[in-house]
Formats: C-alpha cells, sequence, structure tokens
C-alpha cells in the first residue's frame, strides 16, 4: 500500500505543499505524546526499523531512535564504524542483507548526495533520508516549517533568511525547498564563498551583509561552519566570520522588530551565533529539537500506511 507520501521521503523538493502540510498536521498529535509520563503508543507495533548511520550523528540518529520507540517499533541501529562496511560491503548489499531479515524501513545518513535514493530505488523496505551529502536533510526541514508554524500561525509570506554555510548545507536546501513549497519568502546571507554559485537559481534574496538580513527578516536559521567539509580556505578564520557574519545580541538589538531564532546545531557558540542570542528570549533552539522527535514521529507513522484522521486516535491508544 503506497502511503500518502509515497513509498520514501528523500526530499522535500519532490514534496507538494499538501504533504508537508500532512507532516505538519500529523505531527501536532504527536507532540503531547512526549509530554507523558509513559511516553509510548502502539502504532508501529510489529514494524522494524533500522537506522543507517554512515555519518556521525547525535541530534538526528537520538530523535529518530526516540519517534521509533515511542511509536513501539522494534529498532536496530547500525554505524559504518565497526560495520561489514569497513570490511568493504557496499551500500547496497548492506541494505539486502538486512531486508533478507524482513526490515520495514531504513533511515539512512550517508556522506554522498544521492545516496538515499541510490538505495530506495533498489530495496523494497521505505526508505527516510537523514541527510545525504549536500543534497537534503528533510527531517530537519520539516521541523523547521513545523517551529516557524507554531510562532507565527501560518507560513504564509513569512520572511525567513537562512544564515551561513549555505555551500555545504543540506538543511538550506531543504528549508528553501519547503518554505517556498508553502509560500514563505526566503533569502540566504553569508561571505560568497560559503554560497552556491548558482544560489539565484533557488529564487531566493540574497544578502552580503549580516544586519541587512536581520532587518529584512521575521525568522534567522543560523547554519554552522561546517568546517569538516571544507577543504580549501573559504574564510580568513573563525573570528573574522564572527565579527563580520556572526549573529550577536547588539546586532539583533538595532532591528527595528524582533527576529526569531532557529539554528539546527551543532552550534558553534562565538562563531556564527553569540551564547546569548542562542539562549536568549527569541530563540527556538530547543523548540526545534522538540518538534523534531514528533515531525520524525509522524513521518514514520504515514509511510508506515497510517491515516493521517487517525494520528488523534493512535496518540490516544497509548499506556497509562
Amino acid at each position: 500500500m503506497t502511503s500518502a507520501l509515497g513509498k520514501d521521503l528523500l526530499d522535500l523538493e519532490s514534496l507538494t505543499p499538501d504533504q508537508i502540510r500532512l507532516v505538519l498536521d500529523t505531527a501536532v498529535p504527536f507532540k503531547e505524546i512526549s509530554e507523558r509520563a509513559i511516553k509510548k503508543v502502539p502504532a508501529l507495533r510489529g514494524q522494524t526499523i533500522v537506522n543507517l548511520f554512515f555519518e556521525a550523528s547525535t541530534r538526528t540518529r537520538i530523535s529518530f531512535e526516540f519517534a521509533e520507540k515511542r511509536l513501539s517499533a522494534d529498532t536496530v541501529s547500525i554505524a559504518s564504524s565497526g560495520s561489514s562496511v569497513q570490511k568493504g560491503e557496499t551500500l547496497v548489499d548492506t541494505a539486502r542483507n538486512l531486508e533478507a531479515m524482513r526490515i520495514d524501513m531504513v533511515v539512512i545518513r550517508h556522506g554522498a548526495s544521492g545516496a538515499a535514493r541510490f538505495l530506495a530505488d533498489r530495496i523494497e523496505s521505505n526508505v527516510i533520508n537523514a541527510g545525504d551529502g549536500t543534497h537534503e536533510h528533510p527531517t530537519q526541514g520539516l521541523l523547521d516549517l513545523l517551529t516557524l508554524r507554531d510562532h507565527f500561525g501560518s507560513l504564509e509570506g513569512l520572511r525567513v533568511c537562512i544564515v551561513g554555510d549555505v555551500l555545504h548545507s543540506r538543511v538550506a536546501r531543504s528549508n528553501i525547498w519547503g518554505l517556498k513549497k508553502m509560500g514563505a519568502e526566503v533569502a540566504v546571507c553569508g561571505p560568497k564563498s560559503l554560497l552556491p554559485y548558482s544560489i539565484a537559481d533557488f529564487g531566493v534574496t540574497v544578502f552580503s551583509r549580516v544586519e541587512e538580513a536581520i532587518e529584512w527578516a521575521q525568522a534567522l536559521n543560523i547554519l554552522r561552519l561546517q568546517l569538516e567539509r571544507m577543504h580549501a580556505g573559504y574564510i580568513p578564520s573563525l573570528r573574522e566570520y564572527n565579527r563580520v557574519f556572526g549573529v550577536s545580541r547588539e546586532r539583533l538589538e538595532r532591528a527595528t522588530h524582533d527576529v526569531l531564532i532557529l539554528h539546527p546545531g551543532p552550534m558553534n557558540r562565538g562563531v556564527e551565533i553569540d551564547s546569548d542570542v542562542a539562549d536568549g528570549p527569541h530563540s527556538v533552539i530547543l523548540n526545534q529539537v522538540t518538534n523534531g522527535v514528533a515531525v520524525r514521529m509522524a513521518v514514520l507513522y504515514l509511510l508506515a500506511g497510517g491515516r493521517p484522521e487517525l494520528a488523534e486516535a493512535a496518540k490516544g491508544g497509548g499506556e497509562r
């Protein structure tokens, strides 16, 4: 049976606005489960999900594991270190061996762009992209959209600026696609060396000064410098980057309106964001983490064939 999202969740570029709205709406009743004394419902009891992480991850991996366990799925987490991948096994062989054990879904993070689609085309199990190279990170994009919608009530016409290392960021691409599909106005801001050469093709406004971006935006999604992906001198120094593009309390106070602050994590405090901004009154960074579990529960539930109108009932079926 094909779900309302299709077989897999690989990106936001290929989703329709209605599909994005479906995930956000389905996530809302699942948020309450995390507030219970016993944080579990039987919605995915009997389903087996493998978390296949070929890149280091803390937030995304743990968030998926929480989501899976709260839906009562059986889960197995595999990292590339210590697995047969180190012995030369290919991605497809790994997945096919897992599929032979009758799994239902694979959540994959991989350093190569397109790895999730490559896998999805070759196995029958549902595949969820937890980040592939510099391509997309769809569940992060969805949780950012939910966090913005929670605060502003609607995404239509909302002005959001993505600040920082857009060039290496899969989060930026998912946010751009998702926000534009939902009717938001999107801008980017960062050094030219950290913006894609074809950034204009995304249909976004480009700011060269962070002060202009702050004055324009209702919300900033601040990206970390992905130093592990940089193989050349993209910036003079971290101190210089903070001086020119860092989001500080002083810069925010000069704006004529309040600006909501998001960050997908992990943060480089004192580089792209100062601590008094990350911990300040307009930060919703921890709300993003909370929403991440609910969004991933919604994605898992929908891909497993769960009916959106029954999400409330699934929520109500928890253990007390």
